[in-house]
């Protein structure tokens, strides 16, 4: 496996920032009550971890290792403000809506941890890529609970589409006269519905190890039963 499709499986899969190290659930838990809040917000965090990472990386050998760390904040913060400030100006209902957790993405574990395990080790191409592909595990994430919560709790996708596509209306994939299921958009559905993703990424990687497991199984057999002498039961 190159470099380059270890990053792309660690970040959508292996090393899955929600699914496989549970971070950055403050802003996944609270925004992630429909699909459009939650891709809005991980596409923030997509240009924040890209560019964090890139800028680390070509400064990395003018920063003292002792005060990495509040100078990694201060790179992540002056970015964050502008993407917050370009969010106000130009999707200022989206804007509003997502409130504070555009600043947030300030102390997100998800990009302090990626900037400090790899942007401040790595070549600047490498280390930007890798930001990127953790923020796209990320979106993937928050954006299919948000799609799971708002159909269960609405039975429409892209509800709120409009404040990011003007003119553009949400799907609705269930009647209209679909009760609804409260408790997905509220806070405790969006446990559940992670807990249930969780549990199911858990289960994939599970069999997979246990169909590895037998083919090495396998394979032993096969190498023990061909260095038998010639006769041999």
């Amino acid at each position: 496996m190159t470099q380059i499709a270890a990053i792309v499986r660690n970040g959508l899969w292996n090393q899955n920032a929600v699914l496989g190290q549970m971070l950055g659930l403050c802003s996944l838990l609270a925004v992630s009550s429909n699909a459009v809040n939650g891709i809005s917000l991980g596409i923030a965090t997509i240009l924040v971890m890209g560019l964090a990472n890139l800028i680390v990386s070509a400064l990395r050998s003018f920063i003292p290792y002792e005060v990495r760390i509040p100078i990694f904040i201060l790179i992540i913060a002056a970015l964050v403000t502008v993407v917050d400030m370009a969010m106000n100006a130009w999707l200022h209902e989206l804007y509003l809506v997502l409130g504070i957790f555009i600043p947030l993405i300030v102390v997100n574990c998800i990009v302090l941890a990626r900037v400090e395990a790899f942007a401040a080790k790595n070549p600047v191409g490498l280390s930007a890529f890798d930001g990127v592909m953790m923020g796209v595990g990320f979106v993937w994430v928050i954006g299919l609970l948000g799609a799971i919560r708002e159909f269960v709790g609405q039975g429409t996708l892209f509800a709120g589409i409009e404040m990011v596509i003007p003119g553009a209306t949400p799907w609705q994939i269930l009647p209209e006269d679909y009760p609804g299921f409260l408790v997905a958009i509220l806070p405790p559905g969006a446990f559940f519905v992670l807990g249930l993703m969780v549990a199911g990424r858990n289960w994939i990687e599970a069999r997979a190890n246990e169909r590895l497991r037998q083919e090495r199984l396998s394979e032993q057999h096969a190498a023990n039963a061909g260095s038998l002498p010639a006769g041999t039961q």
